[in-house]
């Protein structure tokens, strides 16, 4: 039996090339990891809120990279020379997942969300108004421009295959909003949450006409006004 080591592997999930000597490369390697942040958040999302609004959003974001996989194998072109990545280079496998998800976080926030006016308060809590709702938008879309240039930058792709990713992603973050508006129209979503095992994942469908937060943090406000109610009691 040899004795000789066996060579180990990387994994090249989270693993990203960069100019040590370079702090805006070094940027970009952090901007690189973000698609791997955003499924964490997806994951937590759908396990703390058991939102059926990001189970979908989720899909979504999977057919892309479905999508993404099927067109690197069909068009089957290389990264640039000195590139930093394997595998097929078009379209960017990462400008394709920020943009879908940049794209339908502004579509949900601009057309679907449809939360009380902001001048309607509820106790401590402020539903967001179209200005606020556009400028995480816009923040979204910033951040997804920000990590398909990093993809220049770090050249692990060229510019063609990094506006084809964007292109892409944002076709299917319109499609996908589409479809699941019809969907929501012709009843299939209501009917699929009356289903008795969503009852019994206690699936919701209230994001559309609410925060995220707000239910929970009703609650615990409840829960408060009570405690202090008794302290006064007993003084």
């Amino acid at each position: 039996m040899s004795d000789d080591p066996v060579p180990l592997a990387s994994l090249s999930l989270t693993h990203v090339h960069y100019d040590p000597t370079d702090r805006l490369s070094y940027l970009c390697a952090w901007l690189a990891l973000i698609p791997q942040g955003l499924c964490v958040v997806y994951a937590t999302l759908i396990w703390s809120t058991r939102e059926a609004e990001v189970a979908l959003l989720f899909a979504g974001q999977l057919g892309c990279e479905a999508l993404n996989l099927a067109l690197k194998r069909l068009i089957k072109e290389e990264r640039p020379r000195l590139m930093n990545g394997k595998g097929y280079g078009m379209p960017s496998s990462h400008a394709q997942f920020v943009s879908y998800f940049a794209v339908s976080l502004a579509l949900f926030l601009l057309l679907r969300h449809r939360p009380p006016s902001p001048r309607v308060r509820r106790r401590n809590h402020t539903p967001m108004g179209l200005p606020e709702r556009a400028a995480w938008s816009l923040l979204g879309l910033l951040l997804a421009a920000a990590v398909a240039w990093s993809r220049v930058y770090l050249n692990y792709h060229t510019e063609r295959q990094v506006l084809v990713g964007c292109a892409a992603g944002t076709v299917s973050a319109v499609g996908w909003f589409v479809v699941t508006a019809l969907v929501r129209r012709s009843g299939w979503l209501a009917w699929a949450l009356d289903n008795p095992v969503a009852k019994f994942l206690r699936v919701r469908d209230l994001v559309v006409e609410e925060d995220l937060c707000q239910a929970g943090w009703e609650k615990w406000d409840d829960k408060m006004t009570a405690l202090k109610a008794e302290e006064k009691k007993k003084r």
